[in-house]
């Protein structure tokens, strides 16, 4: 029978414990230590050694054991099957006209910003800072009342030639999501919106210039990832201005997008280093929608005329209004086009996050 280890658990006098609990971790961090300490002098003498150490002892994550999703994009080659339908998809979606460089590509897509209904200070100060994040962004402050519905900004901005529609809505005077639409035809998107800091909450920040950045797109490895990272990338003109030093990072990581700023820094001729610029936030997927925000009321018939009890209904017209005659010239001249985007009175749900799709912790979407 192997005999039992002993525990300084059993020890009855506390001082007596304490003393041979210290030793016995004292031995093993000094047994641990010299372990390492010839490991070391091995592989000083053998660097394949090394090598094998490295790539063998790869630590488990949740983000390089997350569950195998159908839509991932595989590693195989270009002539699979899988590569050529996404392929096809991306070559007739609604970004596509932007990446087939029809337009010069040094100028920046116009960007409208706004925000919900009766915005405080803290959300206008966010969206000066998006303002100079996206090189043709402009913010107009949203008014008040009736007729002013996201749908109805998105028509009026898609007739006036902007290319996309952001909103910063606010919560409890914070702001907490954004709404961005493709414009003129969708598709749009919903972000929850956290960990906001802007430029002046920053240390040592950077100040910015207006030379176009660049755009870092990093792990967006599902269709619907390369979906969501085409539309932030049409935010951006397709040339940037290497001079300005500039480079704009968007690092997906467990569905989070985190959004960094920063320049370049050229200590020396062989070391360069990052100075953070700012904002930074970070955004979480909701729903992706199909076409222009909805407008359940638009164009809607008035409401029917009531007649109180006790009044007397107005007599209407005894002949039929006559209808005024035409001529064939005017039948047969086509109607010219008038541009009006209309909203939808419904959207479609491309995806939409729900909890029960997180069946575990290692479940991602992008």
């Amino acid at each position: 029978m192997a005999p039992a280890r002993f525990q300084p658990s059993s020890i009855k006098n506390k001082i007596k414990r304490e003393e041979v609990t210290r030793k016995l971790k004292k031995s093993k961090n000094q047994a641990k230590l010299q372990k390492r300490l010839d490991q070391a002098k091995v592989e000083a003498n053998d660097p394949a050694a090394k090598k094998k150490r490295i790539s063998e002892n790869v630590p488990r994550t949740l983000d390089n054991t997350r569950e195998a999703d159908p839509a991932m994009l595989s590693a195989a080659g270009p002539s699979s099957a899988q590569h050529v339908e996404f392929s096809n998809d991306i070559a007739s979606d609604p970004f596509a006209d932007y990446f087939n460089f029809t337009q010069d590509p040094t100028i920046p897509p116009k960007v409208l910003i706004t925000t919900s209904a009766k915005a405080s200070k803290g959300t206008y100060e966010f969206c000066d800072e998006l303002v100079g994040v996206f090189p043709g962004a402009e913010f107009i402050r949203r008014k008040k009342g009736k007729g002013f519905e996201m749908g109805r900004i998105a028509g009026w901005a898609a007739g006036r030639g902007y290319k996309h529609l952001l909103v910063v809505n606010e919560d409890m005077k914070k702001p907490n999501a954004i709404t961005l639409v493709y414009l003129p035809n969708g598709p749009m998107a919903y972000f929850k919106l956290t960990s906001i800091e802007l430029t002046k909450q920053i240390y040592g920040h950077a100040r910015a210039t207006p030379h176009n950045p660049e755009l870092v797109l990093n792990n967006f490895s599902t269709t619907l990832g390369h979906n969501v990272g085409r539309m932030f990338q049409t935010l951006f003109p397709p040339l940037p201005e290497f001079q300005g030093r500039q480079v704009v990072a968007l690092h997906n990581q467990r569905d989070f997008l985190f959004f960094r700023r920063h320049r370049y820094a050229f200590r020396s001729p062989e070391k360069v280093a990052l100075q953070e610029i700012g904002p930074r936030f970070t955004l979480k997927l909701r729903w992706l929608k199909r076409g222009l925000p909805a407008v359940q009321n638009f164009g809607a018939s008035p409401d029917a005329l009531e007649i109180s009890v006790g009044t007397e209904e107005l007599p209407g017209p005894s002949e039929e209004t006559p209808i005024p005659e035409q001529d064939e010239e005017s039948e047969m001249r086509p109607l010219e086009p008038v541009p009006v985007s209309n909203p939808p009175k419904d959207n479609e749900y491309i995806w939409r996050w729900k909890p029960e799709l997180e069946t575990t912790r290692k479940t991602f979407f992008l």
